[in-house]
């Protein structure tokens, strides 16, 4: 195999751990959402989006250091000056920023939860209105949809 076909491998291989990861992420976020009054439920789902963390992460970046790569070694009329690559570098970033800071804001809700949890576990009102955060929400699966955005932006190649 030669490199170009190793470094395709490498990054159809990230961007599959990036968006598979990330959409488990969401489902557990959402079913969160639908149980949002009941801490120790709330707790377990977001405590188990935290099992995703580490292969979106790597797989985060391995879409970018591959794909990069991957245009420096491309037979084929790709360059770093064409839009869809520094488009999907941009939706790359926000796509980082948006799911980093919902994901924080979710976790300070899953302590909420955790701290719910352990005083009874009584459905609460505040960990519901936390839980549907309309801004939390946003971001997490605004993230998502940039995602999806960029696979599009890789598939069709626009100007290419």
């Amino acid at each position: 195999m030669s490199t170009y076909q190793w470094l395709i491998a490498l990054h159809v291989t990230s961007a599959f751990l990036l968006v598979g990861s990330g959409f488990c992420a969401g489902v557990l976020n959402l079913l969160a959402v639908r149980r949002a009054e009941q801490p120790s439920v709330v707790a377990t789902l977001f405590g188990l989006v935290r099992v995703f963390i580490v292969p979106l992460g790597i797989g985060s970046i391995g879409t970018l250091v591959f794909g990069l790569w991957l245009v420096h070694e491309a037979p084929f009329d790709y360059g770093y000056g064409q839009f869809w690559i520094w488009a999907a570098v941009i939706l790359w970033a926000i796509a980082g920023w948006a799911g980093s800071v919902g994901g924080k804001r979710d976790e300070q809700t899953r302590q909420l939860a955790l701290r719910l949890a352990a005083d009874g576990d009584a459905p609460s009102q505040e960990l519901a209105a936390r839980v549907r955060d309309r801004k939390s929400l946003a971001l997490s699966y605004g993230a998502g949809l940039v995602l999806v955005l960029i696979l599009v932006l890789m598939i069709w190649k626009p100007g290419n």
